[in-house]
């Protein structure tokens, strides 16, 4: 799909005619980041002065969402069979098939007319050709991955692209409004889809009242961790950029907001294509796999709903934090007390229900670990779960540092894809070493809380004689199983 590109010189004719103000920046290309907004201008907002002017402002008819899709629908009516056909699958997916189509009939100019014109079929030729994200790097820069925690989460990426394009395709080729502008001679690729959803995932935002939007020319803004300014929805729903307080801006200076907070350096590759060491929160996520010869693993996974994961997080402090819904259910079994019954509901359906200790818990499985805490094998159930959490973190640190790529890109990576890659494996072999030595330390702890208890018991059994103060070996254990609580 060879859409025509639109210079950058011109955007500024697009925003007169479509009500964008540009009032005191503009949009340029910026040396290593793509395009930017600079400010021509000294500019300054004074602490707690009031109706600080803004620097961009954006009609509301120009977010796109899910209820601009919706409104589009209604317009055209070839579009609205189109998203009968194959939408309502969610915002994302919705904002994606109203670009695919947009871009396609800009590829198509000399194409009967089709729809009803809309300013973002202009505005999509100003946005990049490419983007950074792992999910358009090519077969011989994604391996780059191997080992990281992104490699699978890419992997699974492209795969369910790969279901909705297809499903797309499928759907639409018997639509005779669609079937020969999306599909005629290979019109719309595979990797038009791709670039759709990476231009989405890294150009979307969170509004206050309209939720997740894109927001033309307000995406052209690039990401820094100590912004200048910030967006937000005035009371007339249009969308402004305000310089933050306190700050001031030399002429010339490029004005950044901030992609959001306390995002990992996997999630920043992931969805916009670089990583901000300064800003990136030092944490990761861990796909987790049921133990293979558990009988009641597939019963677990259906009960649980979702994707399995070990959450790794270093707090300010510089403590290792770690958390996962699925590992606690995952560690007991039915001589522990878990067991698993399908029951036929009032309308004759099927569903399966979990219980834990003959209690019905089918709601909470996601809070396995405090459905436990009160169990007299707490601390055994515990120390399994500090057991497989450290063997795959134990598991992942050694696949990433066997994976580690050469010290220099080959002719066939991106110097920047390359850069990334690595940063990406600094962080989180060093995040990754870190637990390991946090769970080694919390597993002794378990260990030698389990022993003191058990010897207790025989003592006590043995006779008086025998005991060790029992008071002095509980409090010691107590305290130090509450160091890791």
């Amino acid at each position: 799909m060879p859409c025509p590109t639109l210079p950058i010189e011109d955007l500024p004719a697009w925003a007169h005619l479509n009500d964008v103000t540009f009032h005191t920046v503009e949009v340029t290309d910026t040396e290593g980041k793509g395009y930017g907004v600079l400010c021509p201008r000294d500019l300054e907002a004074t602490e707690g002065a009031p109706d600080i002017p803004p620097l961009l402002t954006v009609p509301h008819d120009l977010v796109l969402n899910a209820a601009a899709v919706d409104e589009y629908a209604k317009e055209d009516k070839n579009f609205r069979h189109l998203l009968d056909a194959v939408g309502h699958r969610g915002t994302r997916a919705d904002v994606l098939l109203f670009l695919l189509v947009q871009a396609a009939l800009a590829s198509r100019p000399g194409h009967p007319p089709v729809g009803v014109s809309n300013p973002w079929r202009e505005y999509l030729q100003f946005l990049p050709e490419s983007v950074s994200v792992p999910t358009l790097w090519t077969d011989h820069e994604r391996p780059l991955l191997r080992g990281t925690s992104l490699e699978a989460a890419v992997d699974a990426k492209i795969s369910a692209l790969d279901a909705e394009f297809g499903l797309i395709q499928e759907k639409s080729s018997d639509l005779d409004s669609w079937s020969d502008i999306l599909w005629h001679d290979g019109s719309v690729s595979f990797t038009d889809w791709i670039r759709l959803d990476a231009l989405y995932r890294s150009r979307c935002l969170e509004l206050p009242r309209s939720g997740e939007s894109m927001v033309p020319c307000i995406d052209m803004l690039n990401h820094a961790g100590t912004p200048s300014a910030y967006y937000e929805e005035s009371p007339r729903d249009e969308v402004i950029l305000l310089l933050r307080p306190g700050v001031s801006i030399s002429n010339g200076e490029e004005v950044t907001i901030s992609y959001g907070d306390n995002k990992s350096a996997a999630e920043m590759l992931f969805n916009y294509g670089f990583i901000d060491p300064q800003s990136a929160a030092d944490s990761l996520v861990l796909p987790l796999t049921p133990f293979p010869d558990d009988p009641l693993a597939k019963a677990k996974l259906i009960a649980f709903g979702q994707a399995p994961q070990i959450h790794v997080a270093r707090d300010q402090d510089g403590a290792i934090r770690w958390g996962s819904e699925f590992v606690y259910l995952m560690c007991v079994n039915e001589e522990d007390g878990l067991a698993f019954r399908v029951l036929q509901d009032t309308d004759g359906g099927r569903q399966l229900r979990v219980f834990w200790q003959e209690e019905d818990v089918t709601d909470r499985t996601g809070g396995f670990e405090e459905l436990i805490r009160t169990h007299p094998l707490f601390a055994v159930f515990k120390l399994r779960v500090v057991t497989v959490v450290q063997e795959t973190i134990q598991t992942q640190l050694e696949r990433l540092r066997s994976t580690a790529p050469p010290d220099n890109p080959s002719s066939l990576q991106r110097e920047d894809c390359f850069r990334m890659a690595l940063l990406l494996r600094q962080i989180e072999t060093n995040i990754l070493e870190a637990s390991v030595e946090a769970l080694e330390e919390e597993g002794g702890v378990l260990q030698r809380t389990l022993l003191m208890a058990h010897e207790n018991v025989v003592a006590y059994l043995a006779g008086p004689a025998e005991q060790p103060n029992s008071d002095l070996a509980g409090e010691e254990a107590s305290n130090e199983a509450d160091d890791f609580s």
